[in-house]
């Protein structure tokens, strides 16, 4: 059997790590396409090496986000490559783009059945599309599963886990033992915030200023590794708050593993912060990850700077933190499901 694993952005290559191992094991070939939609190296190539990846089979090199950009060399890839399965993963463009070039070839996709309820988010048109061209559809949780089926799609729905979870509890330990990051930015543990912001509405000037402002409100020190295109709309930053470049899959899970606080529009980082016993504040209207705040593990501000900063003040980790989305053995899962699909 062949499968060919379409990847294109940070998240992607974290959950692409289990699964390849978990493939290698059961014996499937996989080739891997990086489509290029995150092409700076601290947000691709070191994946690759932190992460002991194979080198990927194609690199489309795109440098775009764009899915019409990248169709044509994902379906010259399936055309050469003659897979039993294209496989995808989350919710971006480059999932969209994999899933949409596959042709004949069946579809898996890693992550389904999630929704956030905002279909302004590209990301949650793009995760409702694929879950219509899906033939198996691979979900975190039971809430993915039971939405799919309200949905009515055709594939296949099995639940797995989430195979971020996989790679959360065998690399944060690992990173906390070899990342200096704290060391070099003069960090106590416990006693920062950190920040990510990258999504399309939210590096916005007028969007990104009021999250910026947000973070200022706190006056706590707040570190903030930066997306290309994040910085490249940050206009003044408050003094408590520290933007540094991009870092590393070990650098950063220690790095947010050891904040106080978490600030974040990432979904991938919700969960990890879940996992990670920090609490965190989500500057988002909505998530789909939507246990995280049934838990009170995770507020939802939006872009209000005042409510930014005063979840920030009062955040704290519930007493009672139940096991969300999953047990960290997702990737053999996903890996069975394909061989008997």
């Amino acid at each position: 059997m062949k499968v060919l694993s379409v990847v294109g952005n940070r998240p992607q290559f974290i959950k692409s790590g289990p699964v390849s191992v978990a493939l290698r094991d059961a014996e499937i070939d996989e080739v891997v396409l990086h489509t290029g939609q995150h092409y700076d190296r601290e947000l691709s190539d070191v994946f690759f090496e932190e992460l002991g990846l194979h080198e990927p089979a194609y690199r489309l090199d795109l440098h775009s986000s764009d899915p019409a950009a990248m169709r044509p060399g994902i379906a010259a890839a399936v055309d050469r490559e003659r897979p039993d399965w294209v496989l995808v993963y989350g919710d971006t463009n480059s999932t969209l783009a994999g899933a949409e070039a596959a042709g004949v070839v069946p579809v898996a996709h890693v992550e389904a059945g999630l929704r956030s309820g905002d279909l302004s988010m590209p990301e949650e048109r793009n995760r409702i599309a694929v879950d219509r061209i899906g033939a198996l559809l691979l979900c975190p949780d039971e809430r993915s599963r039971a939405t799919l089926v309200d949905e009515g799609v055709h594939g296949a729905i099995e639940v797995v886990g989430d195979v971020m979870a996989d790679a959360c509890f065998r690399l944060a330990p690992v990173a906390r033992e070899r990342s200096t990051i704290l060391d070099h930015l003069g960090l106590t543990p416990g006693a920062y915030l950190a920040a990510t912001i990258h999504r399309e509405a939210n590096v916005r000037p007028e969007r990104l200023r009021r999250i910026v402002e947000g973070l200022g409100r706190t006056g706590e020190p707040v570190v903030f590794p930066a997306h290309p295109r994040t910085r490249s709309h940050l206009e003044e930053v408050p003094a408590n708050v520290r933007v540094v470049d991009p870092l590393g899959y070990l650098d950063m899970a220690a790095l947010c593993s050891q904040a106080r606080v978490i600030v974040t529009d990432s979904g991938g980082l919700q969960k990890e912060a879940y996992w990670y016993g920090v609490p965190c504040v989500t500057a988002r209207p909505s998530t789909e990850w939507i246990d995280t705040v049934e838990v009170g593990a995770n507020v939802l501000v939006d872009d209000d700077p005042v409510r930014l900063a005063a979840a920030v003040a009062k955040a704290r980790m519930p007493d009672d933190r139940p096991q969300l989305y999953g047990d960290g053995a997702a990737a053999p899962r996903v890996a069975a499901s394909l061989a008997a699909a």
